[in-house]
């Protein structure tokens, strides 16, 4: 085993040093503060069934950390452990260290940036991605007060939600709302036709009802037609959507409702690929439903990324909790938003998205539920974030 001390003015130094000369493997042994600053001591290849003896060897007046302190006693002699055994008392030591050493990191964040770790705790409390939060406070520089801070986050992060404005109800086109079921598909579809109808009327606009699976879903979307005088046309089977399509090219703006259907549906890849055939005659837009948690929607869009979707309209946001976790979603998958669905009224419960209202809704509801992120909480977020790039 190879034991090394160093000291430096910080830890964040101390570590990063330990790193180079020691390898990504090694651990901490202790650490304490001094007059020069910050002494680790720090050892790589040592045998845990002799980690006592290492810990011993070392220095005695280095005081021994929390994380050794609190560490499970091997309960057989060291020659006597199974790999099984050696194995899961070490995986269970090196999760102690890291956490340790997550803590010592996010210590060193929070006496030399305060403001920064303000701001982590409010865009969590907002729902905020950590990875997300952690990049957008990361770009500030080190003596941002606290409004100007909150003012940069707000403005990055309705920098990165993209939106499309209204295209469909100015120029038409051909579009497929996608997503699942109970999210809104027919309602987003029922408020755009009407939308569609009051500014250019209805000789140019056709419906497509091709869900076949929900009960009555057809019938529905046949009494809108009557009610908005448009035609509603239906494919024997969904398969045969793209010959339908090719019947419909004299109509300014199509309106496709799709089957609801769960990511983990039997069928969910055979629509896909029967949309797929459609491209480019086709737009897909995913319908999201803001009330969603952030993992959902992530798997949502993953799984019908084949489609390419243009756009998504964004469901429910006035059932939703939090809205951090959706447009961290949207974020990360640069998904621009068309549409905010706000109620049932049609056709009033529906407006163009725009992202600093978006974002700025995203920080009332944080506020109006009373979210609060603790310290721990941030540590186990932020703390790895913070060894990792010290």
């Amino acid at each position: 085993m190879k034991i090394v001390r160093h000291t430096a003015p910080d830890m964040r130094q101390a570590l990063r040093a330990i790193r180079e000369q020691l390898g990504e493997d090694a651990v901490i042994l202790s650490s304490r503060r001094g007059r020069q600053g910050v002494e680790v001591t720090a050892a790589v290849d040592f045998d845990a069934g002799r980690l006592d003896t290492a810990v011993e060897s070392s220095d005695p007046r280095i005081t021994s950390t929390p994380a050794f302190n609190a560490a499970p006693a091997l309960s057989v002699p060291a020659g006597e452990l199974s790999a099984e055994t050696m194995g899961h008392e070490l995986k269970t030591l090196r999760r102690m260290l890291e956490t340790q050493l997550s803590q010592l990191a996010w210590n060193e964040r929070t006496r030399r940036n305060p403001v920064h770790v303000e701001l982590l705790r409010e865009l969590s409390e907002i729902g905020i991605a950590q990875d997300l939060a952690d990049h957008l406070v990361g770009q500030l520089p080190g003596d941002v007060d606290l409004t100007q801070g909150r003012r940069f986050t707000v403005a990055g992060l309705s920098q990165y939600l993209q939106v499309s404005g209204e295209r469909w109800l100015d120029s038409g086109g051909c579009v497929a709302f996608v997503g699942a079921t109970g999210v809104g598909k027919t309602t987003v579809l029922a408020k755009l036709a009407v939308r569609w109808i009051l500014r250019h009327g209805p000789s140019e606009l056709a419906l497509v009802a091709s869900d076949t699976v929900r009960i009555g879903a057809q019938d529905q979307m046949h009494a809108l037609g009557q009610l908005l005088g448009v035609p509603v046309h239906v494919p024997e089977r969904f398969e045969a959507l793209p010959q339908l399509l090719g019947r419909l090219q004299r109509h300014r703006l199509v309106l496709i409702d799709t089957p609801g259907t769960s990511v983990r549906d039997s069928q969910f890849e055979a629509r896909l690929a029967v949309l797929g055939a459609c491209v480019p005659q086709v737009e897909t837009a995913l319908v999201l439903a803001g009330s969603t948690q952030a993992g959902a929607l992530e798997q949502t869009i993953q799984r019908c990324t084949p489609l390419n979707p243009a756009s998504c309209v964004l469901t429910k946001v006035d059932e939703a909790a939090s809205l951090g976790g959706a447009l961290s979603a949207l974020i990360r998958a640069r998904l621009p938003v068309s549409y905010v669905s706000d109620g049932q009224r049609v056709p009033e419960d529906l407006r163009p998205a725009r992202a600093l209202e978006l974002v700025s809704q995203a920080v009332r509801l944080a506020k109006a539920s009373g979210a609060a992120a603790d310290e721990d909480l941030l540590r186990r977020r932020f703390g790895k974030l913070a060894h990792a790039n010290s």
